[in-house]
């Protein structure tokens, strides 16, 4: 009995590491995201994501509807690449991270300061996949207003 006992931890043991494992993976992705607009690194930013990836943002007209820009991978990483080393630091903290095989979503709260200033504040929220082994960030979208801060 003791050692079917011992037997079933260690499988719990080596099923949670594992699923930790993958969860560091998946946040490391969208940390490097972040590493990469702060060093102003348009090569490492273009490397997180899948190449038929969807960038878009949440935001509202001066009139208070809600509106969607679709924005460009290559663009958005040529401005990157355009700035200064620590002009763009947004500060995440991970809330929830959901895997399931080759599809994992993950949602972060956010500040987002230009040159040192707080500029803006809201959500992120990812779908990756994993390609070829390789975790990638597919699709995403995020809020973005002024107010309602922490």
């Amino acid at each position: 009995m003791k050692c079917v006992l011992t037997l079933y931890l260690t499988i719990l043991l080596a099923a949670y590491a594992s699923a930790q494992s993958t969860e560091d993976s998946v946040k490391a992705v969208v940390n490097n995201l972040f590493a990469a607009m702060k060093n102003a690194d348009s090569v490492a930013l273009k490397n997180v994501f899948s190449e038929w990836a969807v960038l878009q943002t949440i935001s509202r007209t001066k009139e208070g509807a809600t509106m969607i820009r679709t924005d460009n991978i290559s663009q958005f990483a040529s401005f990157v690449g355009k700035s200064n080393k620590g002009d763009a630091d947004e500060r995440i903290s991970f809330g929830a991270v959901h895997i399931d095989g080759a599809l994992a979503s993950v949602w972060t709260p956010y500040e987002f300061y230009l040159k040192g200033t707080f500029s803006h504040c809201g959500v992120n929220s990812f779908q990756l996949v994993r390609i070829n082994g390789v975790w990638k960030v597919q699709y995403l979208i995020d809020t973005r207003r002024k107010t309602d801060c922490k």
